[in-house]
């Protein structure tokens, strides 16, 4: 069973007086890179939660959002005495010398930058314990919809595999005829040149079977018939992480097409060729969304 990448997942649940709310999404990636932002409540966990997210998530492009939001009318804040009496300083002295009441001035004084901020709380052990629980549940919302998007993937996948197989079955149905075919075009192209009876017959035969083994190509349709056998068997497989493995699979199966169509001379086996890269550009770019 193939993973895709991508996926999201979502999930919001409240503890006593704190919501804990986790937004996690993945797309693409060669390694495991991970941005996460998270409230001043949770900076001492930090760690703790990007270990549970490579763990669980592997590889990929991670974005993770977390909010925690304080419920009721217990939400501790810190006011800063000293910054607001050097404010209170400063308007006062301005309002003696333009005449202005300062009787109202604290709700202004409130309002201003740095006054007043969340006080420095952090979550004790038990409530990181059910936090990690909503953490856990939008890790596997997110895994679901991998699973889900892996298995359009791997019919995909598999599609273009049959693809290329029968491209080869039909190179190798067009096989007799190209060489039979070359060998002819070589023994004309000798007779109207050189002429038939100054031909050594022995010399040519000799010349011919070296120059077949330089073109033939049954040894690399076996390989790619291999190739192909193989990479199915690593998407039936149970081990996690196959996209790395499968693209390597994919680079081989490229070069017994390249070679196969480097040594083709036959129009109809160049077609062939052409389809089978055709289907195997499009698997490349599949398997770029694979675990």
């Amino acid at each position: 069973m193939l993973k895709s990448m991508t996926g999201f997942g979502r999930a919001e649940q409240t503890v006593g007086e704190k919501t804990f709310l986790v937004e996690v999404k993945a797309l693409n990636g060669k390694q495991f890179e991970l941005q996460v932002k998270l409230p001043p409540l949770l900076k001492s966990y930090e760690f703790d939660i990007r270990n549970i997210l490579q763990e669980n998530l592997v590889r990929g492009t991670v974005d993770c959002y977390i909010n925690i939001k304080q419920n009721g009318t217990t939400k501790p804040v810190t006011i800063n005495t000293e910054l607001i009496k050097a404010y209170y300083t400063q308007i006062s002295e301005l309002a003696g010398e333009l005449n202005i009441d300062t009787n109202s001035v604290l709700s202004a004084l409130l309002r201003l930058p740095e006054v007043v901020s969340p006080a420095n709380e952090l979550l004790d052990e038990n409530d990181f314990r059910q936090f990690s629980v909503v953490l856990q549940n939008a890790i596997r919302e997110l895994n679901t919809h991998r699973i889900n998007e892996g298995l359009s993937l791997e019919k995909d996948l598999l599609e273009r595999i049959a693809n290329i197989n029968a491209q080869e079955e039909a190179i190798l149905a067009l096989e007799p005829n190209r060489k039979k075919r070359i060998k002819d075009e070589i023994l004309q192209l000798l007779e109207e040149n050189v002429g038939k009876e100054n031909i050594d017959n022995n010399r040519m035969e000799q010349e011919l079977i070296y120059y077949m083994e330089k073109i033939d190509i049954h040894e690399e349709q076996i390989r790619l018939k291999q190739h192909c056998e193989y990479f199915r068997e690593i998407m039936n497989g149970d081990e996690e992480g196959k996209g790395k493995k499968l693209s390597f699979v994919l680079q081989e199966i490229g070069r017994e097409i390249n070679t196969t169509g480097s040594k083709a001379y036959d129009a109809d086996i160049q077609k062939c060729v052409v389809k089978m890269k055709d289907e195997l550009e499009k698997a490349k770019e599949q398997v770029l969304n694979v675990l």
